[in-house]
């Protein structure tokens, strides 16, 4: 596969998975769609394993990742699907694009990196600026609990980095594939757990629309895009990989707009925008790097 192939699948993946996130849990409930969504990828993910013989550690280290990596993955994703169902698709995809900001400030405080400069704490303060521009108009996103799915979401990117962080720290170098199964199988139980504590039934018909978006999360959200995901950050210098976090928060906001009927108003589009100009200052250096020739070369 091309380098070119891989990046622009993930662009695709990550701009439709808000949407196909939101379009999951009408008709089944948003416990049944993730659990079902992670049912999909385990078996998915477990027989590329197998048929392509790749190894699955099972050291110390590579269990720690598993179990770190399976309860972050259980915590943002029930998070996510909950909160989903209040606020507008494309705006899951922008939430999650401040990963990188969360991740920056978390990364100081356990690793004691120092990667803090003025220019990364400017485009912090502008992202958290457009967060607040964002829930200041939360009353009108999409429904009377809009403020409360932006919470949700909010304190799912806030997991999603920490989890990141720690398996920085943790440092195992299974092979990504390993790593989607061992993470898949330690939160599939818990994503159970969940539905059975909080509904526990089969809806009598599952409307088509939901159960192709739960096949698709569980083929290409769960499986695919992170495998495209590890075998680009492998190919590409890392100023690249972040225009991703640049692109997909748009087309998915355009595509929310286009395919859902969702209202885009001026100061969610200045939200959005102050978002993504916070991320564009903080990784400014990187960023940088893209004026250099050769923009699809390996490294």
């Amino acid at each position: 596969m091309s380098v070119q192939a891989a990046y622009l699948g993930i662009i695709l993946i990550w701009s439709t998975t808000p949407l196909a996130i939101q379009w999951s849990t009408q008709g089944t409930g948003f416990a049944l769609a993730v659990f079902a969504r992670m049912a999909i990828g385990v078996v998915v993910a477990g027989l590329l394993v197998l048929v392509w013989r790749i190894r699955f550690p099972l050291h110390a280290r590579a269990r720690r990742a598993y179990l770190v990596g399976g309860l972050g993955l259980f915590a943002a994703m029930a998070l996510t699907y909950w909160g989903a169902r209040y606020v507008h698709s494309g705006l899951i995809s922008v939430l999650f694009g401040l990963s990188p900001l969360m991740a920056a400030v978390l990364g100081a405080i356990f690793l004691g990196e120092r990667g803090l400069t003025p220019l990364k704490v400017a485009g912090m303060l502008l992202g958290a600026g457009g967060l607040a521009t964002i829930f200041i108009h939360g009353g009108s996103l999409a429904s009377e609990h809009a403020l409360a799915g932006l919470a949700a979401l909010l304190v799912a990117v806030f997991v999603y980095s920490g989890c990141l962080v720690w398996l920085k720290r943790i440092g195992d170098d299974s092979p990504p594939l390993a790593t989607t199964v061992g993470t898949l199988s330690v939160s599939l139980p818990l994503f159970g757990l969940l539905w059975w504590l909080t509904d526990g039934r089969l809806p009598a018909m599952v409307p088509p629309r939901s159960g192709a978006a739960i096949v698709y999360l569980g083929v290409f959200g769960s499986v695919i895009g992170f495998a495209l995901y590890y075998y680009v950050i492998k190919h590409l210098e890392t100023s690249k990989v972040a225009l991703i976090t640049l692109i997909t928060p748009v087309i998915a906001l355009l595509l929310g707009h286009w395919l859902n009927g969702e209202e885009i108003g001026l100061r969610l589009w200045l939200g959005t925008g102050l978002i993504l100009l916070g991320l564009s200052v903080h990784q400014w250096e990187m960023l940088a790097g893209l004026r250099r020739p050769g923009l699809w070369a390996a490294d």
